[in-house]
């Protein structure tokens, strides 16, 4: 059980991990685990189970798209911590920032800190 929301693991195939995300696209895990890798985690990437109907509801008669969960074998890695510990870098080299690993900047732009 996670202590909160922010820190959650389960198991994955048989293996206990920290889970990364759920429910993103296929295009969203391979972006992250492209990241995750880079930095030496062992990521785990399975089928999200489909949502259940509402109580009382018809079948959903259309196909859902297919979601994945993705999880590091590393059961203690927090993604918050991560990022704004700045413990995460590109294949470039660069520190992933929130922008970079919310996929809404395609490149890393760094600011150049305040003090320099």
């Amino acid at each position: 059980m996670a202590i909160n929301k922010n820190h959650e693991f389960e198991e994955l195939d048989g293996i206990k991990c920290g889970i990364v995300e759920k429910n993103v696209s296929a295009s969203r895990a391979d972006f992250l685990r492209a990241i995750l890798e880079n930095n030496g985690y062992a990521v785990i990437v399975v089928p999200s189970p489909p949502p259940k109907p509402a109580t009382g509801a018809d079948e959903v008669t259309e196909k859902l798209p297919e979601t994945f969960t993705i999880g590091v074998t590393d059961y203690t890695f927090n993604a918050i911590n991560a990022i704004f510990g700045r413990l995460l870098k590109t294949a470039q080299g660069q520190v992933v920032t929130l922008a970079y690993w919310q996929q809404k900047v395609s490149v890393n732009d760094e600011e150049k800190p305040y003090f320099e």
